[in-house]
């Protein structure tokens, strides 16, 4: 298998449509959580209905972004990272073009479908590709294009959704994925493992993605039915007994996406826990926040995408020297202070009530911004060190899989459970503080069956003009009550992230490889 010089023409073309295709996802990722304000509104969408906006995204990512990295090494990497590009940026456009949020959601998945392909075929593609001493560079490259323009994405999300434009954060993806086609096609050669014989793993993907699929409807439908409807039971059992099954068929298999023998190594086994535990309360925090921002604040999406700036600048400007020192250093101090660091701001986030807007961001959300960025810099670099060196060299490739499955997998459950409990608590704060509002009782339970829209919560068209403003105040603190308790369970998460490095992870990384 031929490799090319970084500096050759042949290492150029290849670079600029891995960077293009990269850029596409983490803009995607990036921007969302921004409009999702506008998006909510503009399509009526329930909370439930978003949470699934993220979610269907998710599982198919889950679900397949191991499988699309085994058909890259056997069909082509270039091929399939084609393929995947193709059907995201189809995804993309039905996304922006979609009407109502049934039809962003289905076509979420398509988008999801492709991105599976797509994101593990542009580190392939490259490692492959490149010579093997300017891998480091060539990858190192990659990371600092495609974390300026990460920094990029929240305001330029804000910008559009303030513009009435939301849509626009899909519709950016198509030139952008016409041109790294066209590269690739035009400039860049075929690459193939021959030597693999690695079979997709076709069941347990379907099984993985229908379990976190029940697991995820049951929970979303929890609050509206309740736990003992035989909908949010049978949903949960099944999705509980899908993933036993896949666990079971990975056992068995000859060749499973997910080879559950390398979870015997325990630092392999302690850096996965980490990153479920970190991810799940990031993902939760930051949806959560944004949704205050916007919907409770009085931040405009532009200014809430730019509250996020310091978290990305942390990240560019530090991540990069505390991988150098848990080189020097080792890991195992980084990711037990880090994920702890990061809990910590996600905790000082959640006490942050009713403010002035804007105004008073310095002292109300930025504090807990900065050391939320502060952890997670100390935190990125390290872990994925950590993972890919866990293992012997052969088993890099498959090890990062698993850890960017298990970052999805994470936010898939972060979004179900804390989507459906954020619901609960905010309908528990509606009847407790609605009880002394004079209206009548059929009036009372208009204003609590609005609590599925959560921030978007909308005082209902009977109530008298003279109560809407004590209802939408009512709305605001039941909100920020049920922010403050989901941000603190983040925040739980994270610490509970740095606890299993200190638990699993052992002082050296390399001290016992599979």
């Amino acid at each position: 298998m031929a490799t090319v010089a970084l500096k050759s023409a042949e290492g150029r073309w290849l670079m600029i449509p891995v960077i293009l295709a990269s850029a596409m996802a983490f803009i995607d990722s990036t921007a969302l959580n921004v409009v999702l304000p506008s998006l909510q509104q503009d399509l009526d969408a329930s909370g439930a209905e978003l949470f699934w906006i993220l979610n269907a995204y998710l599982l198919m990512l889950a679900a397949l972004i191991l499988i699309g990295g085994t058909l890259g090494d056997r069909l082509g990497r270039k091929k399939i990272f084609m393929a995947g590009i193709f059907v995201f940026i189809l995804g993309s456009a039905a996304c922006g073009l979609a009407g109502t949020a049934g039809l962003l959601i289905a076509f979420r998945i398509i988008q999801g479908i492709g991105g599976a392909f797509m994101i593990p075929g542009s580190l392939s593609l490259l490692s492959s590709s490149i010579h093997e001493k300017e891998r480091g560079k060539a990858i190192g490259t990659w990371s600092a294009v495609t974390t300026l323009v990460t920094l990029g994405g929240p305001i330029l999300g804000g910008a559009l959704a303030d513009a009435g434009l939301w849509r626009y954060i899909f519709f950016i993806n198509v030139p952008i994925g016409i041109i790294a086609l066209l590269l690739l096609w035009k400039k860049v050669k075929e690459n193939t493992d021959n030597n693999t014989r690695q079979r997709p793993d076709f069941a347990g993907a379907i099984l993985i993605a229908l379990g976190l699929a029940m697991l995820t409807f049951g929970f979303l439908r929890m609050p509206e039915l309740g736990l003992r409807h035989a909908q949010v039971y049978l949903s949960l059992a099944a999705g509980v007994l899908l993933l036993i099954a896949f666990i079971v068929v990975e056992k068995k298999s000859a060749y499973p996406m997910m080879p559950l023998k390398l979870f015997a190594n325990l630092t392999f086994s302690g850096a996965n826990l980490l990153t479920f535990f970190l991810y799940a309360g990031l993902g939760a925090g930051m949806l959560f926040l944004s949704l205050n921002l916007v919907q409770v604040q009085g931040y405009n999406q532009l200014q809430s995408g730019l509250t996020f700036l310091p978290f990305t600048v942390l990240m560019l400007a530090i991540a990069r020297f505390a991988g150098s020192l848990a080189d020097k250093y080792g890991p195992r101090l980084f990711l037990v202070a880090g994920p702890c660091i990061a809990g910590i701001g996600l905790l000082m986030l959640s006490f942050v009530k009713q403010t002035n807007g804007p105004a008073s961001y310095w002292t109300t959300f930025f504090p807990g911004i900065v050391v939320l960025g502060l952890g997670m810099s100390f935190t990125v670099a390290p872990l994925t060190a950590t993972v890919m060196t866990a293992l012997s060299d052969r088993l890099s490739g498959t090890a990062s899989g698993i850890n960017n499955a298990i970052t999805r997998i994470a936010g898939v459950f972060a979004n179900a459970i804390f989507g459906g409990l954020a619901v609960l608590l905010f309908t528990a704060s509606l009847q407790k503080d609605i009880r002394s509002l004079p209206v009548d009782p059929q009036e009372k339970q208009e204003i609590i069956a609005q609590a599925g829209n959560l921030g978007n919560a909308k005082v209902p068209e009977g109530i008298g003009a003279g109560h809407k403003d004590a209802v939408m105040k009512i709305y605001h603190q039941g909100f920020i009550g049920a922010y403050g308790r989901i941000m603190q369970l983040s925040g739980a998460l994270g610490i509970l992230g740095g606890l299993m490095a200190l638990f699993f992870i052992r002082p050296k990384a390399r001290e016992k490889k599979n």
